[in-house]
């Protein structure tokens, strides 16, 4: 088949992931290529056994009344059984005006029965059945394992509909529980999901907690602490307690559907190497016919027979097939996309991954891509005669009433550390300051630097700037209006964020930082994990004109932020990368989509392109290399010094390199 036929079938629409109609429809017409190969097979035998060639070649003498007859009958039903795959292939190319490898088989088997069968009814030439017989089999077992290969390629977006289950629990008002097929969940439905069964829907938990599993999904292989307030992922694994969850989002709409879709656009939008291999794969065709028109010529007019020269030009036809060609490439993209979807790396345009091999640039942005966006303690710094944990104690216990990030941050600190805290007797916020608690019956204040200052309390001003120059939030603990110590937190980095920098150093990647954070805050962050320029201050609007500057400097620029406010930068960028875990996946503005909000995902996207690349261009070679060497042999280039090729030797060497430029494919990795 040509290779957009089964493109289009390896991309059908796996969004309805409820039904395998794509999967069984993929599977049925495999069944049908390995049928028609083994009856072809089977038939051939006697085909070859009788042929007058065959028997000269070998030495042997096999012959009865009506042979020749029995030979036709066979080498017909393989020539319409058989190749009528390649037969209809023919008429549909040329249906489409666009000629391509079914045309040069359907033209080649199409020409040797032909002339074989003039010869069972009376025109002088020895008949080419057997050549057919052994084209025909040869051809159907190279589309059968081709087949196969691309049914491997596509196995990994099967697995991803496989995930989701076909039933859920529903909960009514009334607290009774029934099972309803997934179909019919609608948004806001309460679903019991228990310890060993996966989530039936996107859903937000309001009763329980438990670890979900989400290593099937986001790559993450460690099972995630999840209770109320938190979203779970359908297709997840709810390994531990028992939840209660309201589902937010339906099928259609959750974020396997949303991941599907976006392996299916990617598998379906083609890249530059692909459109050059199309070309290549359609000019092939015009050269092979005008090389096996001028064969045939050429042949007779050097004296040999009618059946000579239709061999030569049957065989140039053959081993001309852009088999390899039409396959080079889409097998390395359904590779390298099942691949990227196996890491969390969604591909939604394929020109903007394979284009990624060139940037030089990649702009980051701060919040929630390089940092956790979450407060963390930096420092603890008592005053006195308090101990650091005591200190901390008593934040914690004051902001244990709030649910400000910056007490959250503090809070999460007492509980990493094993520090037991307790509840104020009386909690109050102050507007635009702090709060102010009771603990043991005596005030506690937790506020800000403007407060100290209007209220005129003593704190040691220089361990403050020092903090604040830092780009760190600093809280002051005031004791019986006595200042007994400050904690300052910061924005958390990512643990990977260093890591990535690194690595884009080492592929001779410039790494900037664009922030709407103010700039001692940004330049902490960038000096921390070796960011080598920061643009801060910057508002969400101006995000864009900035990649645009770097873009007027020539430069190859990548952008990375999380899809909401970098939309404008991610669409101008001539990479860009939204970073979105879980149900946040599907970004319009991105042309890749990273689901574990990783920056090293980044320097992966850069890498597997340019492995693609790579792999691409070797494929594009060999293939079109093989083609260059091959049509001169088929055409009897070497004729003269005794070398011919038959066409089932031309059969033999086509399919041998779409074999090795399958197996190529297929060994495209990752690091």
């Amino acid at each position: 088949m040509n290779h957009e036929h089964n493109h289009n079938h390896s991309t059908d629409d796996h969004q309805n992931y409820g039904s395998h109609g794509h999967e069984d429809h993929h599977e049925h017409m495999i069944s049908d290529f390995k049928r028609r190969f083994f009856i072809s097979f089977f038939l051939a035998i006697p085909v070859i056994i009788l042929s007058d060639m065959i028997q000269m070649f070998f030495g042997y003498t096999l012959s009865f009344s009506g042979d020749h007859w029995v030979e036709f009958i066979l080498a017909t039903v393989i020539f319409f059984y058989g190749g009528w795959p390649f037969i209809t292939g023919l008429f549909d190319e040329i249906k489409q005006k666009s000629p391509g490898m079914m045309t040069l088989i359907g033209f080649a088997i199409f020409v040797a029965y032909i002339y074989s069968a003039a010869t069972v009814f009376g025109i002088d030439g020895n008949d080419l059945f057997w050549e057919l017989a052994t084209l025909i089999v040869i051809m159907l077992l190279g589309h059968w394992i081709e087949m196969k290969s691309i049914n491997k390629a596509s196995e990994s977006l099967e697995a991803l509909a496989d995930l989701m289950p076909q039933e859920a629990v529903k909960i009514d008002t009334e607290g009774n529980t029934e099972t309803i097929s997934i179909s019919h969940l609608q948004t806001g439905d309460h679903l019991l999901i228990k310890p060993g069964e996966k989530v039936p829907a996107d859903a937000v938990i309001i009763k329980g907690k438990s670890s979900i599993d989400e290593s099937m999904l986001t790559g993450e292989s460690v099972p995630v602490e999840k209770s109320v307030k938190d979203e779970v992922i359908g297709g997840s694994i709810n390994t531990s307690g028992s939840l209660t969850v309201e589902v937010t989002k339906t099928n259609e709409e959750g974020y396997l559907s949303q991941v599907i879709q976006l392996v299916k656009e990617a598998q379906e939008s083609k890249s530059k190497t692909q459109m050059l291999s199309d070309r290549a794969a359609k000019l092939l065709f015009y050269v092979a016919v005008i090389a096996g028109i001028l064969t045939f010529i050429i042949w007779l007019l050097l004296g040999y027979g009618l059946a000579e020269a239709t061999t030569r030009m049957v065989t140039v036809l053959v081993i001309s097939c852009p088999h390899a060609l039409g396959l080079a490439i889409p097998l390395v993209v359904a590779r390298s996309t099942v691949l990227s979807a196996n890491k969390g790396l969604f591909i939604r345009n394929r020109m903007g991954f394979e284009d990624a091999r060139n940037v030089d640039t990649v702009v980051f942005d701060k919040t929630g891509t390089l940092t956790k966006g979450a407060f963390g303690i930096t420092d603890i710094i008592p005053e006195g005669e308090q101990s650091e944990e005591e200190l901390l104690r008593i934040a914690a216990s004051v902001e244990s009433q709030s649910e400000h990030p910056i007490a959250t941050g503090i809070l999460n600190e007492a509980k990493n550390r094993n520090i037991d805290i307790q509840s104020p007797d009386e909690f109050d916020s102050i507007t635009g300051a702090g709060i102010k608690a009771v603990l043991n019956n005596e005030s506690i204040l937790a506020v800000s630097p403007g407060y100290m200052e209007k209220e005129n309390i003593a704190f040691d001003k220089h361990k403050f700037q020092s903090l604040s120059e830092a780009g760190k939030t600093v809280i002051f603990i005031v004791k019986q209006d006595s200042f007994i110590g400050m904690i300052a937190l910061a924005d958390q980095v990512k643990d990977s964020s260093k890591e990535a920098i690194n690595r884009l150093h080492e592929l001779g990647i410039h790494a900037q930082m664009l922030t709407g954070d103010n700039e001692k805050v940004a330049k902490g962050v960038a000096n921390q994990i070796g960011i080598d320029e920061v643009i801060a201050q910057v508002l969400p609007h101006e995000k864009a004109d900035k990649i645009q500057q770097l873009q007027q400097e020539n430069k190859r620029v990548a952008m990375t932020g999380d899809g909401i406010n970098d939309a404008p930068a991610l669409a101008n960028a001539d990479l860009g990368v939204a970073v979105g875990a879980g149900t946040d996946v599907a970004m319009e503005s991105a042309d890749i989509v990273l689901v574990n909000s990783d920056p090293k995902d980044v320097v992966s996207i850069i890498e597997l392109s340019r492995l693609t690349y790579h792999k691409m261009i070797q494929n594009l070679w060999w293939a079109a290399g093989y083609n260059i060497i091959a049509i001169p042999l088929a055409a009897g280039i070497l004729a003269p010094w005794g070398i011919v090729l038959d066409p089932a030797v031309g059969a033999v060497l086509m399919s041998l390199s779409t074999i090795i430029v399958a197996i190529n494919a297929r060994t495209l990795n990752m690091k």
